[in-house]
């Protein structure tokens, strides 16, 4: 249930309350406005009746919150969530794009396609060291060595990144490196590890499932919200249908159904969702029109050659293209492109 506390309500009775929820075997988020409290009692709350929270000094008023999911509905939250990356924000006007190839391959690999994503208007780095592949004789990644390299990217080029997390047992060493966890379409639904990464600080881009629908999705991200972290990113990236002519089947529809229901905010993969380059650019400027907070893109210097999705990924060249256009899509839909970091 939501708790809306009185304009003004001290912080000896905002703590009341949230005493008043943990004694009731609830947990207490709280949202600080700038005039106003929301405190969110969270848990098996059906049994415990509103009132008891009514009457308690402070309290404005108690609603019930009707969706499964609590913290991440817009009944709770109901302005955008909007929250700073190194260098710039997501959730609000400005599109953020993200790009970097599919898998950390070298060093040499990867410095030269970080430098190249940000010279064309990227915001942050992507790259996989750890790799869930389909099958278990290909490539899977170069592990830390990988992290080591994507921190030397950072430290070169400025941008955050954005790298794949697959266990709890490597939480650790992940959030020593990266500025954005995130969770594989395979690991939506391995709650244990939402679990722990809800305990960390790191922001999250908490993709769907191959299988998942929207309701799911969003029950996926209520175990990061509920351990703490507030940070989280959606990702669309396609879904597995019937038709076999792209990779996935994009769903467009999940861009506007999901800013209306959640205030997270939402980005869209336009390489997995096709798994064809030659697609990528249309689903993403499709993407910006329909309401996406931002892109995910894979971009390889040598894409015939990747160890792993190359028929997805965009050269630098068609990436800086695929930049323009989307700028010019976000400008007719009265929005811009998030700015890039100058030079270090």
């Amino acid at each position: 249930m939501m708790i809306i506390m009185q304009p003004g309500a001290s912080k000896s009775q905002v703590a009341h309350v949230i005493n008043h929820i943990e004694e009731n075997n609830l947990f207490a988020h709280v949202i600080e406005g700038v005039e106003q409290t929301i405190i969110g009692a969270v848990g098996e709350s059906h049994a415990v009746p509103k009132e008891i929270f009514e009457v308690l000094p402070g309290v404005l008023s108690v609603t019930r919150i009707s969706q499964p999911y609590k913290l991440g509905s817009r009944q709770f939250h109901p302005e955008n969530s909007v929250f700073s990356l190194d260098g710039f924000a997501v959730g609000g006007d400005e599109i953020a794009i993200i790009a970097g190839p599919c898998s950390v391959e070298s060093r040499t690999q990867l410095l030269e396609i970080a430098q190249a994503v940000r010279e064309a208007g990227a915001n942050a780095l992507r790259g996989g060291v750890f790799k869930p592949r389909t099958s278990p004789y290909v490539f899977q990644g170069l592990g830390e060595e990988g992290l080591e390299y994507l921190a030397e990217a950072r430290e070169l080029t400025g941008m955050p990144i954005v790298a794949e997390i697959m266990a709890v047992s490597q939480v650790d060493v992940m959030v020593k490196y990266v500025d954005v966890l995130q969770v594989g379409a395979r690991n939506m639904q391995n709650y244990n590890l939402l679990r722990a990464i809800g305990e960390t600080r790191t922001s999250v881009l908490l993709k769907r499932g191959l299988s998942a629908t929207i309701e799911e999705l969003l029950m996926a991200s209520e175990y990061i919200l509920s351990g703490g972290n507030t940070r989280v990113m959606l990702c669309e990236r396609g879904i597995r249908t019937f038709e076999t002519a792209t990779r996935n089947t994009t769903d467009i529809n999940a861009i506007p159904v999901l800013k209306s229901l959640t205030h997270l905010p939402v980005i869209l993969d336009p390489s997995h969702s096709t798994g064809d380059s030659a697609y990528v650019a249309s689903i993403a400027k499709a993407a910006v029109a329909a309401g996406a907070d931002g892109l995910i893109i894979e971009v390889h210097n040598d894409p015939s050659h990747a160890l792993s999705d190359g028929r997805q990924s965009l050269t630098p060249e068609n990436f800086a293209k695929l930049v323009r256009q989307v700028k010019a899509v976000a400008e007719a839909v009265d929005r811009k492109l998030a700015p890039v970091k100058a030079n270090l």
